[in-house]
């Protein structure tokens, strides 16, 4: 089995090919190419599926409840405030720059890195796998959601995106409504009782001011957020409809469905959802993988931003090196030391689980 240190080098060189190789989400073929090379490397079978690959550690028992370990190599493109070359590796000052460096490539190799360390291990409460994913900055149809079918039933899941390391035991849900008010459409000159834009406001009014009622402890009350509205080609014409755009943040009380329904039997236009499966997820504080993060000097919080752990079913936490307001942002980069702790703590936590329960 490689030292620690030695899966450390090797994960940041990993990161730095990463960096190298453009992946925008959808377009994952280069470095699901070098994630390949990395197993062979290391003489650890895996399987591949689209831009999507997965492993599972060596002494896999059926009869063991499963964790999984998964963080995505897609990034989204460079936005126009760069001045250095996104895809140039650069390490200067003790940070790493690059497209991806931050979100999320220094959490999947270093994921890797902790995996590597466990995957020869004996007798380990849990079996592991782990699978570096595509197509997430887009939820796309063939990231992690397309692979969950070819995995066993998942126990609990460690989504590997940028927390400082701290432990993220919950995620607010999105659910995109786009909300159509129907009128009658006329010539502005002529009396219309039916002016779609007129009867929007009430349905603007209901979303700005309606509360759910169940606020959760750690992520707070469900956020409506009306964040587009059209209607109208010209000034003489009053429009058959007005169309809203809203965004909802869903906390872990809720279900997706739970929201939708409510909104359907509450206001007074069509209703269509974009997606129904960027459910909320959260972990249980007294879950032994938490106890065991929380044991290692780590602290909880609620994450208000989307992850892979949209698209799971159990439960899941997120945890990893870098900083999410780094995310998207120009010139992105992660500390050399972020990557160094986090793939210690990532092991020291897995200890603590998988050694002792």
């Amino acid at each position: 089995m490689k030292t620690i240190p030695t899966l450390t080098n090797e994960a940041i060189q990993l990161l730095k090919k990463l960096i190298a190789t453009p992946s925008f989400s959808g377009e994952e073929q280069q470095t699901a190419q070098l994630l390949q090379n990395w197993f062979q490397e290391n003489n650890i079978p895996f399987k591949q599926e689209n831009n999507n690959i997965w492993a599972y550690n060596q002494h896999f028992d059926a009869s063991k409840p499963t964790l999984l370990l998964n963080s995505h190599h897609d990034t989204v493109k460079p936005n126009q405030g760069y001045t250095l070359d996104p895809f140039t590796p650069i390490e200067e000052d003790g940070k790493i720059f690059g497209l991806g460096s931050n979100d999320a490539g220094g959490c999947l190799v270093s994921l890797l890195a902790a995996f590597a360390y466990y995957y020869t291990h004996k007798n380990l409460s849990h079996n592991i796998v782990i699978v570096a994913s595509a197509e997430e900055e887009s939820s796309g149809p063939n990231g992690l959601n397309s692979v969950l079918q070819h995995l066993p039933p998942l126990d609990c899941a460690i989504v590997g995106e940028p927390t400082e390391m701290q432990l993220a035991i919950a995620e607010k849900g999105l659910l995109v409504l786009d909300v159509t008010v129907n009128g009658t459409a006329s010539h502005a000159a002529h009396h219309n009782d039916d002016n779609p834009i007129y009867k929007t406001l009430a349905v603007i009014d209901w979303f700005k001011n309606y509360r759910f009622e169940k606020v959760s402890d750690i992520l707070g009350p469900v956020k409506m957020t009306i964040t587009q509205i059209n209607a109208g080609k010209q000034h003489n014409v009053v429009p058959a409809e007005c169309r809203l755009v809203v965004d909802i943040r869903v906390n872990d009380r809720y279900s997706n469905q739970e929201i939708l329904d409510t909104v359907v039997q509450q206001v007074s236009a069509v209703i269509k959802p974009r997606s129904m499966n960027l459910n909320a997820s959260s972990i249980a504080p007294q879950h032994p993988l938490v106890q065991s993060g929380i044991a290692s000097g780590r602290s909880t919080y609620g994450s208000p931003t989307l992850s892979d752990q949209s698209v799971l079913s159990c439960q899941s936490l997120k945890l990893g090196p870098g900083n999410s307001l780094r995310s998207h942002t120009a010139n992105e980069f992660i500390y050399r030391r972020e990557i160094e702790e986090g793939i210690q703590l990532y092991i020291n936590i897995l200890e603590g689980y998988l050694l002792t329960t």
